[in-house]
Order: C-alpha cells, then sequence, then structure tokens
C-alpha cells in the first residue's frame, strides 16, 4: 500500500492494523508521475491512498492500480478556483474508487464543484458523462487519540524556547503548523509582540516542521525581530502533546484548513482554542463554546486577553471542547470507516 506522507500517524495505524504494509511517501519528493511508477514497480504496491486532491491525486493517475483520496481542504477550498487545477483534480476523482471529506460542507463543496464541471464539459459533448463525485465521497471526521510524554520536562521546554520566566506566571498560546504560507504562522505576530510589550508574562510559540524552505527563512527573520514570539522546529509527537498540555492555549491562524488535528487535540487534552474563523475551523469551533473564533489580529488579542482574565471561560471552553473530541471524533470509528473503504481497492475496477 503507497500512501502520502502527510497522512496522519493514526491513519497509517489503521491500514496497517488492517494487515496492509504500508509505503509512506512525501508528495513534496516527486515532480512527476513517472517517478511514482517506478516507486509502485519497486516496491510491488499494489493500492494506494493520498492526501490531497490536486499534490496526491495527480501523481496517482493512470498507473493501473486502484486508490483513493483524502481531500486536504485546500484542494477545494483554493485549487479547485484555479481551471487548469480544478480539471486535473476532476479526473483524478473520477478515477478514485472513493474520496474522503472531513465534514459534510468539503463533501458538498466537492459535490458542487464537479458536478458544475461535468455540466459544463457536456454541452459540447455528444458522449454522456457521469459525474465524478457522485457516490464516491464519504464523511469521516479526523478521529483523535492523544498520547502526551509523561516524562516531558516542561522545564527544559521553557528554556530551550528561551524563555526565562517562572512558569507559574507565564501564558504561553501555542501554534503548531508546517512552515508554509497557506498556515501563515506570521499573521499574529506584529500584533501578539506588542501586547508581550505590555504583558511580558506572554508568549507566542510557533512549532512546526519547516515545509517551505523560502518562507521559512522569511519566518525565521521576522521572529527573530518579534518580541515575545518564539520558533521551534518539528518535534515528536508524544512531546508535542505534551506541550500541548503544559501550554496556556492553542491557535491556529490558517488562511485555509481541512480539519486541523492541532485543534481537536488541544480539546482532548482540554486546552482552550483560539482559531481564525475560516470554514474549517468554524467547522470544528464554536464560539464561546467549544473555543473562541477571531477575524482579525487585534480580535485575537482582544479574545486572548479575556481568555487569561475569565478562568470562569476557560473552563467552559475547556469542558465542552472535550465533550465535543469525544462526541464526533472517535479514533475507533475512524478506523473502522479506513477499514472498510480500504476493501474498495482490493481486485480489479471491474469488481
Amino acid at each position: 500500500m503507497l500512501t502520502a506522507r502527510c497522512l496522519s500517524d493514526d491513519t497509517l495505524a489503521h491500514l496497517e492494523a488492517a494487515g496492509h504494509v504500508c509505503v509512506l511517501k512525501d508528495t513534496f519528493d516527486f515532480e512527476s508521475p513517472s517517478e511514482i511508477a517506478n516507486l509502485i514497480l519497486a516496491e510491488n504496491c499494489e493500492a494506494a491512498l493520498a492526501l490531497h486532491l490536486y499534490r496526491g491525486g495527480r501523481l496517482l493517475q493512470g498507473h493501473r492500480i486502484p486508490f483513493g483520496v483524502i481531500f486536504g481542504g485546500t484542494d477545494v477550498n483554493e485549487d479547485a478556483n484555479q481551471a487548469e487545477k480544478n480539471t486535473v483534480m476532476g479526473r483524478v476523482l473520477e478515477e478514485a474508487r472513493f474520496a474522503v471529506a472531513f465534514t459534510e460542507s468539503m463533501k458538498e463543496m466537492a459535490q458542487a464543484q464537479w458536478k458544475a464541471r461535468q455540466i459544463s464539459l457536456a454541452v459540447t459533448s455528444a458522449v454522456p458523462i457521469q459525474p465524478h463525485a457522485k457516490g464516491k465521497i464519504y464523511v469521516q471526521s479526523q478521529g483523535i487519540a492523544t498520547t502526551p510524554n509523561a516524562a516531558f520536562n516542561w522545564n527544559t521546554f521553557l528554556q530551550r524556547s528561551e524563555i526565562n520566566q517562572s512558569a507559574d506566571n507565564l501564558h504561553i498560546f501555542l501554534l503548531i503548523c508546517g512552515l508554509r504560507q497557506v498556515k501563515d504562522p506570521l499573521y499574529l505576530v506584529d500584533a501578539f509582540s506588542a501586547w508581550h510589550q505590555e504583558e511580558p508574562n506572554v508568549y507566542l510559540v510557533i512549532v512546526g516542521p519547516e515545509v517551505d524552505p523560502v518562507f521559512t527563512r522569511e519566518v525565521k527573520a521576522k521572529v527573530k525581530r518579534a518580541a515575545g514570539v518564539r520558533l521551534i522546529g518539528e518535534m515528536p509527537q508524544e512531546d508535542l502533546h505534551a506541550v500541548v498540555k503544559n501550554c496556556f492555549a492553542v491557535v491556529n491562524s490558517s488562511v485555509s484548513e481541512g480539519m486541523s488535528a492541532a485543534i481537536l487535540e488541544a480539546m482532548d487534552l482540554e486546552v482552550p482554542v483560539l482559531a481564525r474563523n475560516i470554514p474549517g475551523n468554524a467547522a470544528v469551533v464554536k464560539h464561546e463554546v467549544t473555543g473562541l473564533l477571531f477575524s482579525n489580529p487585534q480580535e485575537f488579542v482582544h479574545l486572548a486577553k479575556r481568555l487569561v482574565s475569565d478562568p470562569a471561560l476557560e473552563k467552559e471552553i475547556v469542558v465542552n471542547g472535550r465533550e465535543y473530541v469525544r462526541m464526533y471524533h472517535s479514533w475507533q470509528v475512524e478506523r473502522d470507516t479506513y477499514q472498510q473503504l480500504i476493501r474498495k481497492l482490493e481486485g480489479s475496477t471491474e469488481d
């Protein structure tokens, strides 16, 4: 089973638990379908699962192995608005055995997007065209299971982050993201830095891998000049969960999201969430119920100050967030869904 590098560890575990041997690869390491063809041959892959209809799915076309795709978020929210990418993704969806959307609204957007394309094509074609998306898209929210490292030393982490204050007096806001433009990690930096100069016990710590080398240099240069903002590289998942558990709040400032695992993991670990008000975040964060939504940096600072000064609000958000994750993001349900879907990749296309 060939799988995309960006799939979660849990998704990979679901496949392996069903007896599949998986080869995990990063789509950014491949420039053309021919490179994927060589990999499929070398690894004797019988099926594939890709994250992101464009970045992952386009590489799997025409290789005569069955595959499924998982919508990433930017494929439906942004790439679908570009004609060339839209056409490619429509063809990918036509060839895929199944597709997974994290939310009902994402499924509806995909269906509307490629149904519209079919209507356009049908005008100039005498051959009946079957809708790409019909009956293929399944909704499965991300299943969440957190495993914080019990031996993790919070004070050591603070020292590594060059935060030399007593942990008792600190309010650490944690932004977890790969360093690429769609995650917009610099969105809050100026406003947060100004707040830190007023209240030196608040810090914004950005944690994540260096995905885009050019943009990473921009982020590092900006953070270096920003008081109260720190940048930490990628961490093992169990250590990252421990950091989340110890911080004051988790922040999401993305321009586009499918479904943020960091938000859901924070809820599971009983940590409040402040998220940018975009469709992917608003699908899981209900304002003042399971978290706080902001539309600009100034509103973020206002809500963050409110959260710091209102323990009752913090407690209510934490309780509601944990209950939400337990009810709607079951890890076992996710496992059952993917193990059932993978059966669609068994056998020939004619089966």
